[in-house]
């Protein structure tokens, strides 16, 4: 475990005043002593009935967290998580009964690495990590047995926290560690973006044949002879039954589909990026999402999609094939941990003469000159460029989002960083442009 969650285990175990609680024990004991000393009754009450309070909320909620000390928790967050669409987790197992005026709170702290930057620093033993701090609360009301937790994400991402039980009195003098922690992490995916959907000729990918083979139930599957079938596929028992010719269907078929290559380049400042560079990359995940569910949904069995990114960390090669719906889910959950990869980790430019579709954004300095690599090989680029003034049609970010959902950005997140537009020269280029704002 890393020792920030060991310090702030020891912190919840031990520290069971909240910061209200603590001061008002302090000031109706300084009032205490001071009434001693001046022999003033009245305050001699006030403090000892607010002592007296203190004592008994404090007895009641360490003897009822002592109960439930082994109590366990479910914690089903939504799935698919994507980012802006305020997805609310599922908190279960508050079946126990409470003492009066004492509610059971789940809190969630943890990390966020914006579009999956350095994740693998999840790891790290070390408290000012790479990701952003995240803290996220709610109560289970009276008489009930589960709640929502609502866990809004301004980007894409990966997220890792830890969520544990406090049971808190109503008056917020006390919180009290009950229940085992939980640790989870979580791929958050890109907000959709809204773009035209895409159109692309069957003919313009690699031709690839597959064979289709029926199931052993391959005997229910059998039609009406029709003039021009093969006797020989004809089933005589069954159309002796029914007094009709009854026609097997091959249980082989060919079907001719394409093979679209895709490649994702997640090329640019791998350490410590800027905010505007890390919503640049969400933006052309976000377009890529959307240009592979366009497709899917128009032809989906005429495309096999083979997705291409950058080398990731320990050198293997990053390829999805993407053939239904299952595969596209599996390679979104990985899209949204993608983070910025340096440009001397450059993929080789493929072999072949199909189209190729290119997603990148104007951090990949190295583009122009891989582009040149493909020709003459026909190139769609998608590129996700800063935007410079107001009239292009723009996807913004705003920082606030960060502090309104209990997030707590790094300090240079809040300063301008000015990132200049990437020139490239392709006959079928589609600009998007992207920009962060207060």
């Amino acid at each position: 475990m890393p020792r920030f969650r060991q310090f702030s285990a020891v912190l919840r175990r031990f520290i069971v005043f909240t910061p209200v609680g603590a001061g008002i024990f302090f000031v109706a004991l300084f009032i205490l002593m001071r009434s001693l000393v001046n022999r003033n009754s009245y305050e001699i009450v006030l403090s000892c009935g607010i002592l007296l309070l203190l004592l008994i909320l404090g007895i009641a909620g360490f003897w009822k967290s002592l109960k439930l000390k082994s109590m366990e928790f479910g914690w089903k967050p939504p799935f698919p998580i994507v980012a802006g669409s305020g997805g609310k987790s599922m908190i279960t197992g508050f079946e126990e009964k409470l003492p009066l005026f004492f509610r059971m709170h789940f809190i969630v702290n943890g990390r966020f690495y914006p579009s999956g930057n350095n994740a693998r620093d999840l790891v790290k033993e070390s408290f000012f990590g790479s990701g952003c701090f995240m803290s996220a609360e709610t109560s289970v009301s009276k008489g009930e047995t589960a709640a929502e937790l609502l866990m809004d994400f301004p980007m894409s991402g990966v997220f890792n926290g830890n969520g544990f039980c406090r049971l808190k009195d109503i008056f917020g003098f006390f919180s009290f560690p009950c229940g085992l922690s939980v640790n989870r992490t979580l791929k958050v995916r890109s907000s959709p973006c809204f773009g035209k959907n895409y159109h692309i000729n069957a003919q313009s990918g690699a031709e690839d044949k597959r064979n289709k083979t029926s199931s052993d139930e391959e005997r229910y599957y059998m039609r009406e002879y029709t003039p021009g079938d093969r006797f020989r596929d004809i089933n005589w028992k069954s159309s002796d039954k029914i007094e009709t010719l009854i026609t097997r269907i091959s249980p082989d078929n060919q079907e001719k589909v394409s093979r679209i290559e895709i490649f994702f380049r997640n090329y640019g400042k791998a350490e410590k990026p800027s905010l505007e560079s890390l919503w640049l990359l969400d933006r052309a995940k976000a377009r890529l999402t959307h240009f592979l569910r366009s497709l899917m949904e128009q032809h989906q069995s005429k495309f096999i999609f083979r997705v291409s990114s950058a080398v990731d960390l320990r050198g293997n090669n990053c390829i999805w094939e993407i053939e239904n719906e299952h595969d596209l889910d599996v390679f979104l959950e990985d899209l949204a941990a993608l983070s910025f990869v340096s440009p001397h980790n450059e993929i080789t430019v493929p072999q072949g003469t199909s189209d190729m579709y290119i997603f990148s954004t104007a951090c990949d300095i190295v583009l122009p000159v891989f582009i040149s690599m493909c020709s003459p090989r026909p190139v769609s680029l998608f590129l996700v460029q800063p935007s410079l003034n107001n009239k292009n049609e723009t996807e913004t970010l705003f920082k606030k989002d960060f502090l309104i959902n209990g997030f707590v950005p790094f300090p240079r997140w809040l300063f301008k960083n000015k990132i200049k537009q990437l020139s490239v020269f392709n006959s079928k280029i589609d600009l998007i442009y992207a920009e962060t704002r207060l």
